[in-house]
């Protein structure tokens, strides 16, 4: 699927309330900021901080569009390492667009605006050992399985193995 990447803006927030409302089912056990009672102040709020952090450079966060201008989830740079010139890269995708190829696309036009844009080297996708899904998508956007991190993610207050995925600059998908 075709997609476009912009960074979140003030008036995002209406789409983003009700993608992350449509999706709680999916997203929640992932990413515990989509849950049950998601509102349109906690989307003000996220996308405020966002602005701010991307002032800053210490994140960077986008919107997933189509063609069309629908709103198709989310995609980011976060935990941001200067000195060692790595960051972690995530996303989501409203259950509506789930399986068309979103995902997928979203890793491929980040990692490209991520290795254009910033003196980044490495990039990780860092997925839950049980979130099959985003592992597929890790798969296909051509990153390197490195392997399962121990304990390495914190979900709902418990820790969870993790599986770890790279994209380096010199051997980026479509370099």
């Amino acid at each position: 699927m075709q997609i476009i990447i912009r960074f979140f803006e003030e008036g995002d927030a209406n789409a983003l309330q009700q993608a992350a409302r449509e999706s709680t089912r999916e997203v929640y056990p992932w990413l515990p900021w989509c849950h049950p009672g998601h509102s349109l102040d906690d989307a003000r709020s996220w996308i405020s901080k966002q602005v701010e952090a991307r002032v800053c450079g210490t994140a960077f966060e986008f919107v997933i569009i189509s063609l069309s201008g629908d709103f198709l989830g989310g995609c980011g740079l976060n935990h941001i390492n200067e000195t060692d010139r790595r960051a972690n890269l995530g996303y989501w995708v409203r259950t509506s667009a789930a399986g068309q190829g979103v995902a997928t696309a979203a890793v491929r036009a980040l990692s490209t605006w991520a290795f254009t844009n910033t003196q980044l080297e490495r990039l990780e996708i860092v997925a839950a050992a049980g979130n099959l899904r985003s592992q597929r998508v890790a798969e296909k956007a051509g990153a390197a399985r490195e392997g399962v991190a121990r304990s390495r993610l914190r979900l709902h207050e418990k820790f969870h193995d993790a599986v770890v995925y790279s994209i380096v600059r010199s051997s980026r998908p479509n370099a």
